[in-house]
């Protein structure tokens, strides 16, 4: 994963090593030797992470820090500190002041680059949300003061009590914080428990368990109503490889034992405090753009949106050079479905094309239906090929299982064909990408159906037959049903 990191150090040498650790693993990399300059650069260049020296003169870390949260332009950048201070007080100043996390001199490659990759992930799922809530301010369907988040209210917080040394005083201590703490014994329990409540936060140790708690994370992580749920996990002193493992499986933040109070109540309530700003963005989002921006028939955006969208996605790609891809899918034979079966049972068939079309999506990509039986889905930060294969997973996904209708007992075999293409962003718009996806869809239907064509679309729109490059079906995939041209 690459992203763009600020340094920040007084000290030249500990920039040019922190630097050239970043360079090796193929980090864009910004420096700076003082607090102002960092402010400034933090605000022209908006860098995925900020590594922060604590002990510099003038400004020192913590009033950086202070000053880069309290911007809105870079209240959103995760900011690890980096320091020779040790001491709890020192580190549960830095989390008041909004730093992510910390970093002890001489830094530990493993710690770092695990830090990286974790805060850089959390940042663009968010980035992602705030991008959407940006175009629903502009179409003027929503308000962005409706996003205020209440920041002393209590939370919910389920504490998974196996191998919990440290149990009594977590839950004495949370709970005197007004938030209400519940107790699941073993992990079977903490699964059904995190599934069937609202929780703020999760709270679980690798201490002296019968089972992985990385199993259990991940286990959180790949369930759809755990998977945006924080984690916070207590882990021994020096472990620096099993807790960069945990950071690597999607935990949100760590303690280390012996736990401090201080501390403890300092990284729940950030944790609770960024769950329920991510919650109430997606929930004003849901509510205030449906239905301006939506299709009513199968709950997908609709082309208003996707216009909108793409220019803020694109604007942002462009920054970092980045492509897009677009998958454009068509329904092989729908004109014969309506034309023998009837509109509603179209209108399902629509309705379930569309939900295993998001059922297939990652959480930042966009599924839109242009009209008809003809839908677009947009892959932000992927490759021709991967969208390539992303459309080979959706086309088997749609055909392998026959569409349920209710007026058609054991449903109808359907299949889809699908054109792919790419741009680098800001290289190109978005008619010229839809363009390109047509012209590899129009390939798919006419060499068959049920299969993917891809277009190299950061090049001229090709000639027939020319610069498209195919996909045959895969031997599980069945053949296209015969019905009629579509």
């Amino acid at each position: 994963m690459s992203a763009r990191v600020l340094v920040v150090d007084d000290t030249p040498v500990n920039v040019k090593l922190l630097e050239a650790k970043l360079l090796v693993e193929y980090y864009e990399v910004l420096t700076a030797s003082d607090g102002p300059s960092a402010l400034v650069i933090a605000e022209d260049h908006i860098p995925d992470i900020i590594l922060l020296d604590v002990m510099m003169p003038g400004m020192d870390g913590y009033e950086v820090c202070s000053h880069l949260k309290s911007n809105p332009v870079t209240a959103h950048i995760p900011v690890v500190m980096v320091t020779a201070l040790n001491e709890v007080r020192d580190r549960v100043r830095g989390l008041e002041v909004g730093a992510d996390d910390f970093l002890t001199k001489p830094v530990n490659d493993v710690a770092l680059f695990a830090r990286i990759r974790s805060l850089v992930r959390l940042k663009r799922a968010s980035d992602e949300w705030r991008a959407r809530e940006a175009t629903a301010i502009e179409l003027g369907v929503t308000d962005s003061a409706q996003n205020t988040v209440d920041q002393n209210a209590p939370g919910s917080v389920l504490v998974v009590a196996e191998g919990m040394y440290d149990r009594d005083l977590v839950t004495e201590t949370l709970s005197l914080q007004g938030h209400k703490v519940e107790l699941a014994e073993d992990d079977e329990q903490a699964l059904s428990m995190a599934n069937a409540g609202d929780y703020d936060l999760v709270l679980v140790s690798d201490g002296n368990r019968t089972q992985d708690v990385l199993r259990l994370c991940s286990q959180l992580r790949s369930e759809p109503a755990t998977r945006h749920r924080p984690i916070l996990i207590m882990v021994p002193d020096n472990e620096d490889d099993r807790l960069a493992k945990a950071l690597e499986l999607g935990v949100n933040d760590y303690l280390v034992r012996p736990v401090e109070r201080d501390e403890l109540i300092s990284r729940s309530r950030t944790q609770i405090r960024r769950r329920r700003y991510e919650e109430r963005l997606r929930d004003n989002y849901t509510f205030s753009v449906n239905a301006a921006v939506t299709d009513s028939l199968t709950g997908m955006y609709n082309r208003r949106y996707l216009e909108s969208h793409f220019a803020r996605i694109s604007t942002r790609l462009a920054e970092v050079g980045k492509p897009i891809s677009a998958l454009m899918l068509d329904i092989d034979h729908f004109k014969k479905v309506n034309d023998t079966h009837g509109h509603e049972a179209g209108d399902e068939i629509l309705q379930e094309i569309a939900k295993r079309i998001q059922s297939n999506m990652r959480g930042f990509d966009t599924a839109v239906r242009l009209g008809g039986e003809e839908f677009v889905v947009l892959l932000p930060d992927s490759s021709l090929a991967a969208g390539a294969a992303a459309a080979e997973r959706l086309c088997l996904s749609i055909s392998k299982d026959k569409i349920p209708v209710s007026s058609i007992d054991g449903g109808l075999d359907i299949t889809v064909s699908i054109g792919v293409a790419c741009i680098l962003a800001g290289e190109s718009d978005l008619d010229n990408l839809l363009r390109y996806a047509d012209a590899a869809l129009y390939e798919a239907k006419n060499t068959g159906r049920n299969r993917v064509m891809t277009a190299a679309g950061s090049l001229p729109l090709p000639e027939a037959g020319e610069a498209v490059q195919g996909a045959l079906p895969s031997p599980e995939r069945p053949p296209s049903p015969e019905l009629a041209a579509g």
